[in-house]
């Protein structure tokens, strides 16, 4: 059992809520993390059709059975117990009652937000982080960690990610799509995914993107809120603010697990991904997605964005903190060149923010500059953890 980073924070959680809601996609692991943290709490499926009859139909009676709580699994099946639970929670009046779990974002943290409010603590579970895809035994090769992603059971029980994420994303076209939204052209949606695939790291132009598809703005726009209700994509906001400049509004398009983007985009195995076109973007997106996990699994909310104006000077992520911003530039090769950092030296005048910079490279061997601390992939989590302690002291020093 591979042990996941966000454990200590659920168990925390668990002690000062009432409630604990995990969400997340599909296959992240949520039901395996709730049950090996809470082993003596009872488990109940809402996926299973009897079960989600006995909630639907005698919500009391059903919760009634759980005098010392339970883990209560897909719990956005049943949207309307959630009233019921809020009850149980207020006449209680203690904490450490409920581990409830979903995969679909929109429906369930739109229910909890109405139903569960200040009873509940939010924690969002992705596929495994860099550290707990070491943990398996997985190869830490930069090409293998693209090609292959994160997905729990691919490095679990060893399988073959492209069966695995092929089968993976059918599911979900054929499953989740249908829940979430009444498209009916399941093989232009398909395609749509794909065009997303082939535009990782990219700014998002819904109109191109539209088109390409064969859809129309307003159907693409509704598509792509379909795939990131759904923990398939994110976007990654520009930053803002008043600096004199004039900044790009177009967020920027990732995965949240960079294996099915490659495997979107074709890649069957990892020696295509040394000389893909879209190699550097893939290494991109393994660093966004993995600063979003070090985020979610300290329990805490998104804190990302990216620079880029008009005239095309850009920094790839910006960290931000109570402290102030950390410059993240990422390149995905092996040999550190000193214009790798000029363009977050340039940034770094214009935004006064900005505290730490530092570059993310596809080599093996972190550096320490006089201008900016230099890691590699693998060493990413050790340098936003530095961003984080820097933040709670208060200074650089």
């Amino acid at each position: 059992m591979i042990r996941r980073d966000i454990t200590p924070h659920l168990i925390s959680l668990f002690d000062q809520y009432p409630f604990v809601t995990v969400t997340g996609p599909r296959q992240s692991g949520k039901t395996t993390l709730c049950r090996t943290a809470f082993p003596n709490l009872e488990y109940v499926n809402m996926e299973a059709p009897d079960v989600r009859e006995f909630a639907e139909s005698d919500p009391r009676a059903f919760l009634a059975q759980f005098n010392d709580g339970a883990i209560i699994d897909e719990i956005q099946r049943v949207p309307d117990l959630l009233s019921y639970l809020q009850v149980i929670g207020d006449e209680s009046g203690r904490n450490g009652l409920f581990i409830l779990t979903g995969s679909e974002q929109f429906n369930l943290s739109a229910a909890v937000s109405q139903s569960l409010a200040g009873r509940t603590a939010l924690l969002r579970l992705l596929p495994f982080s860099l550290a707990e895809r070491r943990r398996t035994g997985a190869s830490g090769e930069i090409d293998d960690v693209l090609h292959t992603g994160f997905y729990p059971r691919i490095h679990d029980q060893g399988l073959d990610p492209i069966q695995t994420l092929g089968d993976y994303f059918e599911t979900y076209v054929e499953r989740d799509v249908r829940q979430l939204s009444e498209i009916r052209n399941l093989s232009n949606f398909r395609r749509f995914v794909r065009l997303c695939a082939g535009r990782v790291g990219q700014l998002l132009n819904l109109s191109s993107l539209g088109s390409d598809a064969g859809v129309t703005h307003t159907t693409a726009r509704e598509w792509l809120n379909v795939l990131e209700t759904s923990y398939i994509v994110y976007r990654l906001q520009p930053f803002h603010s008043n600096i004199g400049k004039r900044l790009i509004r177009s967020p920027k398009l990732y995965f949240y697990d960079v294996g099915l983007a490659s495997y979107l985009i074709g890649i069957e195995h990892s020696g295509q991904i040394a000389t893909h076109p879209l190699r550097g973007y893939l290494f991109e997106n393994a660093v966004v997605a993995e600063t979003l996990k070090h985020r979610f699994n300290q329990g805490r909310r998104a804190n990302l964005s990216f620079y880029r104006d008009a005239q095309g000077l850009e920094c790839d992520l910006l960290y931000e903190t109570g402290y102030g911003l950390s410059a993240i530039e990422v390149k995905s090769g092996a040999t550190i060149s000193s214009s790798y950092f000029d363009g977050l030296n340039r940034v770094a005048k214009l935004v006064p923010d900005i505290k730490d910079k530092a570059v993310i490279y596809g080599g093996s061997r972190g550096q320490s500059r006089s201008y900016a601390e230099v890691a590699t992939l693998n060493g990413l989590p050790k340098l936003l953890n530095a961003f984080d302690a820097v933040d709670s002291s208060g200074s650089s020093g």
